[in-house]
């Protein structure tokens, strides 16, 4: 049975969606899903599940790394450079780095940030980009956010470009950070290139080009990331022979470990293999929440 991970180097162009359906003909499996959706011209590293590690997506550490290219003096109705120009005016050149890194200061940790108009978000049980698109002016609440590291990487002053890294938690749009950015230093911004260099826990260099991925089925495609690899980040139990069939009914187990309330622990079967996952409810006790080849 297929179950794995497979991180995927995304270029620019095809959507998250396109790959998804090139992964599922090139190892022949229908049962595939992506961890965090790239626009088509932002490119890097997209997380793939297959088979049943599609479960564990939802386990997998949120936080995401980029690197950005910002475009100061324009805005458009997406907030990047795909979009339709609203207003230009010529960058702020004499700006500093100095300059630049008080004006990035408000944008590092924990802020309010406003979704762009053109984004996935659901507003009355409809994309926001359908509703733009259909010409409704959309206006998203703010939501909170934390920018971990943000990072001055170059300034071109004469082209007005900046190039940032950035770590930063689920829910983050970088395209809004070049907005805002823009808007602080009154001459609008939009992003012009972005990269994703981490997102749930994968690298760029654990990654496999798109080229990759056989067209035809027939060809061996790239082989998968182990599930327990992945979800190293979590505690551990080993189930004994005598207990796994309790398991595979979802039956509790008992442990010695003194983990916390709530605490996600992978489940091991005693062959090594991935037997699901379990969360602590009181003292001593896993309660099944994953159950792989489960009975009844």
């Amino acid at each position: 049975m297929i179950c794995g991970f497979l991180v995927l180097d995304k270029p620019a162009g095809p959507t998250s969606h396109a790959c998804v359906a090139r992964v599922r003909k090139a190892y022949g499996l229908k049962r595939v899903g992506h961890g965090g959706t790239l626009d088509p011209a932002v490119t890097g590293v997209l997380p793939i599940a297959l088979g049943p590690a599609t479960r564990l997506l939802p386990y997998l550490p949120g936080d995401k790394a980029y690197r950005a290219i910002v475009q100061l003096g324009v805005r458009t109705t997406t907030d990047d450079l795909e979009g339709d120009c609203l207003d230009r005016t010529d960058p702020p050149s004499s700006l500093t780095r100095l300059e630049l890194e008080k004006a990035l200061d408000p944008f590092r940790g924990a802020i309010e940030q406003r979704p762009p108009a053109f984004s996935a978000v659901h507003v009355q049980g409809r994309r926001a980009y359908d509703l733009a698109r259909a010409g409704e002016a959309v206006v998203l609440p703010a939501r909170r956010v934390t920018i971990h590291r943000l990072d001055l990487l170059d300034w071109d002053g004469e082209l007005g470009r900046l190039a940032l890294e950035i770590q930063c938690s689920s829910g983050t749009y970088i395209r809004s950070l070049a907005r805002d950015l823009g808007d602080s230093l009154g001459c609008g911004g939009a992003l012009a290139q972005l990269r994703r260099t981490a997102a749930l826990g994968f690298e760029l260099s654990q990654s496999v080009p798109f080229e990759a991925l056989p067209r035809d089925g027939l060809a061996h495609p790239p082989p998968l990331l182990d599930p327990l690899q992945v979800l190293g980040h979590l505690p551990q139990h080993r189930l004994r022979e005598e207990d796994r069939s309790a398991w595979r009914c979802g039956q509790p187990q008992e442990c010695s470990q003194p983990w916390p309330l709530d605490t996600v622990v992978v489940i091991v079967a005693p062959d090594g293999k991935l037997a699901g996952l379990a969360k602590v409810e009181g003292a001593g006790v896993l309660q099944p929440r994953l159950v792989l080849h489960a009975i009844g």
